[in-house]
C-alpha cells in the first residue's frame, strides 16, 4: 500500500492510443483554446476601452471574460501538451494546483453568472432603482463577493482533497486533476469529510442555479408582456442562449460531482468534463456577444483600429 506521502505524480487519462489520434486532440483543443482566448480577449478589451460599455451588465461581462480565461487556461494547456509530448504524468504539486485553480474558477463563475441574472432582473423590473441597486460600488462589492467565495471554496476543497491518504495508485480517469477522480484513489474514511463538502458546495451551486433560473422565468413573463414582436423576439434571444450555457455548465458539472460510481465511465467522464470545462469558456464570448450590439459594434471599432495601426 502506498500512500500519498510517496506519491510524486499522476497519471492523467491520455485522450487516445495512436500518434495520429493524439494530434487529432492537440489540434482539437487548440483550436477550441485560441477560439476562447480570442473572444474572451476581445470581450475584455472591448469593455476596457470602450467607455459606453462602463454599465454594470458590462462589468460582470468582463468579469466572467476574465474567469473564462483562467478556467480554460487551467486545464486545456496542460492536456494539449500531453498530447503533443505523448506523455500522462503531472506533478503532485501541479495537480493540487490545478484543482484549486479549477475550484476557484468554476465557483467565481457560478457566482457571477448569479448576480449577472439579478443585473438583467434589476434592469427590466426596477428601472428606476437600478442606479441605486447596481451603482459602482455595489458592483465591485458583488464581484468581490463572487472571487472571495470562489477563493474560498477552493482552499476547503483542495486542503480536504489532498489531506487524504491515497493507495489506489496515482492514475487520475481524467484529462486533467479533478475531485472526484482523486476521491477513487482514496482509501480511508474520511473521504466521507470530503465528500460532504462536495454535496454542501453542489447544493449552494443549485440554490445559485434556481435563482437563476427564478430570475429569468420572471423576465420571460415580463417580456411576453411587451407588445412589439421585435421587441419579445430581441429579449428571448438574448436570455435563451445565457439560460442554455448556465444549465448546461451547472448540470454537467453538478452530475460529474454527484454521480454514484456505478454510473461513472472514462467515456462518460470525458464528456461530462469537456461539456462543463471547456465548452462553457469558449461558447460564452459567442453567445454573449452575438445578440448585443453595443459589444458587437466595440468589438468592430476594436478589430478596425487594430488593424489601421498595423
Amino acid at each position: 500500500m502506498s500512500n500519498s506521502s510517496s506519491i510524486t505524480e499522476f497519471l492523467l487519462l491520455p485522450f487516445a492510443d495512436t500518434r495520429e489520434l493524439q494530434l487529432l486532440h492537440f489540434m482539437l483543443f487548440l483550436g477550441i483554446y485560441l477560439a476562447a482566448i480570442l473572444g474572451n480577449g476581445l470581450i475584455l478589451t472591448a469593455v476596457a476601452c470602450d467607455h459606453r460599455l462602463h454599465t454594470p451588465m458590462y462589468f460582470f461581462l468582463l468579469n466572467l471574460a476574465l474567469i473564462d480565461l483562467g478556467c480554460i487556461s487551467t486545464t486545456v494547456p496542460k492536456a494539449m501538451a500531453n498530447a503533443l509530448w505523448d506523455i500522462r504524468a503531472i506533478s503532485y504539486t501541479g495537480c493540487a494546483v490545478q484543482v484549486f485553480s479549477f475550484l476557484f474558477f468554476m465557483s467565481s463563475e457560478i457566482s457571477v453568472l448569479t448576480i449577472m441574472a439579478y443585473d438583467r432582473y434589476v434592469a427590466i423590473f426596477e428601472p428606476l432603482h437600478y442606479e441605486t441597486l447596481l451603482g459602482s460600488r455595489a458592483c465591485a462589492q458583488m464581484a468581490a463577493a463572487a472571487w472571495g467565495s470562489g477563493f474560498l471554496n477552493a482552499v476547503l476543497h483542495t486542503a480536504n482533497t489532498f489531506s487524504l491518504p491515497l493507495c489506489q495508485g496515482n492514475a487520475v480517469d481524467q484529462f486533467f486533476c479533478e475531485i472526484p477522480q482523486i476521491l477513487k484513489l482514496s482509501c480511508s474514511e474520511s473521504f466521507l469529510r470530503v465528500v460532504g463538502l462536495i454535496v454542501v458546495s453542489v447544493c449552494l451551486s443549485f440554490g445559485c442555479f434556481v435563482f437563476i433560473v427564478v430570475s429569468y422565468v420572471q423576465i420571460f413573463r415580463a417580456v411576453l408582456r411587451i407588445p412589439s414582436e421585435q421587441g419579445r423576439h430581441k429579449a428571448f434571444s438574448t436570455c435563451l442562449p445565457h439560460l442554455a450555457i448556465v444549465s448546461l455548465f451547472i448540470s454537467t458539472g453538478m452530475f460529474a460531482y454527484l454521480k454514484p460510481p456505478s454510473l461513472s465511465s472514462p467515456s462518460l467522464d470525458l464528456m461530462m468534463a469537456v461539456l462543463y470545462s471547456v465548452l462553457p469558456p469558449a461558447v460564452n464570448p459567442v453567445i454573449y456577444s452575438m445578440r448585443n450590439q453595443e459589444l458587437k459594434d466595440a468589438v468592430r471599432k476594436l478589430i478596425g483600429y487594430m488593424l489601421l495601426h498595423h
